[in-house]
């Protein structure tokens, strides 16, 4: 074993890749061996705080190498009250390098792991396999937090050098499942296994998924899309598995969903860089949808900071319905009342309204798969249906599968419009708008307005089935959307949430 120290960056340069500043440190290098021989270094340094997003400790590899192995560790030093203690991911880039767009990536663990590997046959869950080609590799540091102490690292790479393997040819899951038409299909777009920070595998998820009464997942492992090719012997036709990716920057996280088998999507870049907007149009054009999530959650690095002007739709509800989800539909219904003022809500010129949706962020037990889920009128169960479904806010939100809501507006001439629609009529045209509820018991409903709430109803039966029935027109509200809430526990606040829709919108 041979040792390298990398006692402090002061004499290393940064540089930038096109985004946020990084820091390479000094190259780390192998001789050639005999095949089935291995061969290690360790490396050592400290990090201060104020460290670039990340560290990057270029890896020499020679020809003739069969399989990487990396593992590290780092200190955690105790560190007074209010103050962050030390937090360092990890991941992998090949000799095709590390530019902005990920050309070299070959994975990322973030700080789930404290060790990977990766050969042309097989691969650590997070990492992607595939040759081992010479070349300099890179070993990416990201010191999420940094204590004030400093944080010291060791990292030990091991080369097995051979005869390489054939790389297995990716199998993708099918992009239609066994759908009934034009219906109502429930889903849950945002979820993670052991391919990131999870602890669920995917067989335990798709099991969980179709016992939550689901039609269709999304797999989104954060920065990475290795868990693509290991999903297909798990859909079927009950079960449309889309493929995307959770993109974690500094700067809040935003979910690719249901892009092109393969797609990976870069996260190395803060607000402040300009570049977001780059990797929301490489979303789309691999035919996925843009959808910031959590935009107000609390953990470090987690609030939405690159505004919604590329978003197709938001993640207001996420897991289990806390404060910060509170927070986040109130910001919502603030964006429709600006799309209302500015004449954006569906009626051409500017950007269209966005809609909104929920998902479980599922990790391990005992987090909830399904609770929440958006259920979407389309037209098929099929990537393409569900996407512009959602796209179209057609759609509405609901803590599980045993709540189901129809929601509509009518005019006085048998004028109709659904969630997502807009009814067309008058300003002063009298407007019956309509909730019927089922599997909410002693629940809530609000009807909510661009003025704010309108109406609130007694507590519907413990049977859980309702209808609730309200008079309006185009000139009072602008567009109507329910909320169905549990029983407040006490006070003036509102309880949480067991579903809400879309809205409709009123008026010519």
């Amino acid at each position: 074993m041979c040792e390298d120290d990398h006692a402090g960056i002061g004499r290393r340069a940064v540089f930038v890749t096109g985004a946020a500043a990084a820091l390479t440190l000094g190259t780390v290098s192998f001789a050639s061996a005999a095949p089935r021989e291995q061969r290690t270094r360790t490396v050592r340094g400290t990090l201060p705080p104020g460290s670039p997003d990340f560290v990057y400790v270029p890896v020499d590899v020679p020809r003739g190498v069969r399989e990487i192995h990396v593992a590290y560790t780092y200190d955690r030093p105790v560190v007074p009250a209010g103050t962050q203690g030390n937090a360092l991911d990890i991941g992998l880039f090949d000799e095709r390098g590390t530019e902005l767009g990920g050309r070299g990536f070959r994975g990322w663990s973030g700080g789930a792991r404290t060790e990977f590997f990766v050969r042309a046959d097989a691969a650590t869950p997070g990492y992607l396999p595939g040759p081992v080609r010479a070349g300099t590799w890179h070993i990416a540091l990201g010191p999420y937090t940094v204590a004030p102490q400093g944080l010291s690292y060791e990292i030990t790479i091991t080369l097995t050098y051979g005869e390489q393997d054939q790389t297995p040819r990716p199998v993708y899951p099918p992009e239609r499942a066994g759908g009934r038409g034009r219906a109502w299909y429930r889903g849950d777009c945002h979820l993670h296994s052991e391919y990131s920070d999870g602890r669920y595998t995917l067989a335990e998820i798709a099991g969980l998924a179709r016992a939550a009464g689901l039609d269709f997942i999304n797999s989104s492992e954060h920065n990475t899309h290795s868990a693509h090719a290991h999903w297909a012997e798990h859909a079927g036709d009950d079960l449309l598995i889309l493929l995307g990716e959770e993109v974690t920057t500094r700067n809040g996280h935003v979910v690719a969903l249901g892009t092109d088998p393969g797609t990976f999507v870069d996260w190395r870049y803060r607000a402040r860089d300009n570049r977001f907007g780059r990797f929301a149009r490489q979303i789309r054009r691999a035919g996925g949808l843009v959808v910031p999530a959590h935009p107000h959650a609390t953990c470090i690095g987690c609030n939405w900071k690159f505004g919604f002007g590329e978003a197709d739709a938001v993640e207001v509800w996420n897991g289990a319905y806390t404060p910060d989800d509170e927070v986040a539909l109130a910001d919502w219904d603030g964006m429709l009342v600006a799309s209302v003022r500015e004449g954006r809500e569906g009626r051409g010129g500017g950007r269209d309204w966005i809609p909104a949706m929920g998902s479980s962020d599922s990790h391990r037990s005992p987090d909830v798969i399904g609770r929440p889920q958006t259920v979407v009128l389309a037209d098929d169960l099929t990537r393409e249906a569900i996407q512009e479904g959602i796209r179209a806010g057609r759609s509405y939100v609901a803590e599980s599968s045993k709540l189901s809501l129809s929601f509509t507006a009518s005019g006085g001439r048998g004028e109709h419009a659904g969630i997502g629609e807009r009814l067309r009529v008058d300003r002063d045209t009298p407007v019956t708008v309509r909730l019927e509820v089922s599997g909410a018991p002693r629940c809530t409903v609000r009807l909510v307005t661009d003025q704010g709430v309108l109406f609130t109803s007694d507590p519907l039966p413990v049977s859980g089935a309702g209808t609730v029935e309200w008079r309006t027109t185009a000139s009072y509200a602008a567009y109507v959307r329910a909320e169905v809430r549990h029983e407040a526990a006490a006070g003036p606040l509102p309880g949480a949430l067991a579903a809400f829709t879309n809205p409709v919108f009123l008026g010519s």
